[in-house]
């Protein structure tokens, strides 16, 4: 079997974005493939974080990947932190990682513009992230397509090893759906929807109400034009529902078109808040019905195949690398 590899960071909370541009596919791939679904803690450490809060959201993320539908009889669910072969594999790419590349990276440079003081854990973070994905001999990473950068700098550490030190890691392929890969604010179509967003009228949230749901589709960005089309460039706040709803809804984009051909936007929102309301009450509903004790052994559980597998190649690189093995 093939393995796939993806993990979420335990901050904010999940939302539309998250969900249809990487957790979505999650559910789908462990029935054929052998998974490894991982809440990166470490990397939420890139910013100050409450310790107490931390913990309890990584919970929390736990039980949502849970009730978005992951088996952990078929799928190992686990926290970064308590598999200690990242952050030790995270060290050893860094040794074989290039100051320039890494000051290229996209999310570095958006995420520390204007900033005077800098996390050198933001800096490293893709080091950490290529890791995540090397140790597990991943196949495929399904991601949003804002990562694509971080996965390539994976691949490229995983050749650069290989070439010099001996073949240790297979290279990852990424997977992106056709559709919805990109999510954008509610308010603000022009950018991504986003955890760390101030206005929260961008987003939907997994764990929104009802009537929250409902509030924020009435209220997003459209245009004067009052023509359901799909253009991204022209129409892009229309062109994100469009999105929204064929994930949601199960629907191609032109079937939910030509259904809405003739009407106008007031309609088309409010079937929007049913598909998405209706999506969601089924997660919530499976969301609600864990107990800590649960999540903790489904935890546990996850945390023992991790290693197993984490540990086979983290012996193999050191080895490889001339450290000390007996």
């Amino acid at each position: 079997m093939k393995r796939v590899f993806s993990g979420v960071q335990p901050t904010g909370d999940i939302h539309l974005g998250n969900y249809v541009g990487a957790m979505k596919q999650f559910v789908g791939l462990q029935e054929e493939h052998e998974c490894f679904y991982c809440i990166v803690d470490l990397h939420a450490l890139t910013i100050p974080q409450d310790p107490d809060t931390l913990r309890e959201t990584s919970y929390k993320l736990a039980a949502i990947y849970l009730a978005i539908g992951l088996d952990p009889k078929k799928s190992a669910l686990f926290i970064q932190s308590q598999v200690s072969a990242h952050a030790e594999l995270g060290w050893l790419l860094a040794c074989i990682s290039y100051f320039g590349e890494l000051s290229r990276m996209t999310q570095f440079k958006d995420k520390s513009r204007g900033k005077e003081n800098v996390s050198s854990g933001l800096f490293m973070y893709p080091v950490l992230m290529a890791s995540d994905i090397l140790l597990y001999q991943t196949d495929y990473v399904p991601v949003g397509d804002d990562q694509e950068q971080h996965l390539e700098l994976a691949r490229t550490l995983a050749s650069r090893f290989n070439n010099r030190f001996g073949e240790a890691f297979v290279m990852p392929q990424a997977i992106i759906p056709k559709e919805g890969a990109r999510i954008m604010s509610l308010a603000d179509p022009d950018k991504k929807m986003s955890k760390s967003d101030e206005d929260g009228s961008g987003r939907i949230n997994l764990l929104d109400s009802p009537d929250a749901v409902k509030k924020k589709i009435m209220k997003a960005t459209t245009d004067s034009e009052s023509v359901i089309r799909y253009d991204e460039k022209e129409k892009p706040g229309v062109s994100n529902l469009l999105n929204i709803y064929s994930v949601m809804g199960n629907i191609s984009v032109p079937d939910v078109v030509k259904k809405y051909e003739g009407c106008g936007y007031g309609a088309f929102k409010k079937d929007l808040v049913d598909v998405i309301n209706g999506r969601l009450k089924t997660i919530q509903d499976r969301y609600y019905g864990f107990s800590e004790e649960q999540l903790k052994s489904i935890l546990k559980e996850g945390r023992e195949k991790a290693e197993d597998a984490s540990q086979k190649t983290l012996r193999d690189v050191k080895q490889k690398m001339g450290l000390a093995i007996f």
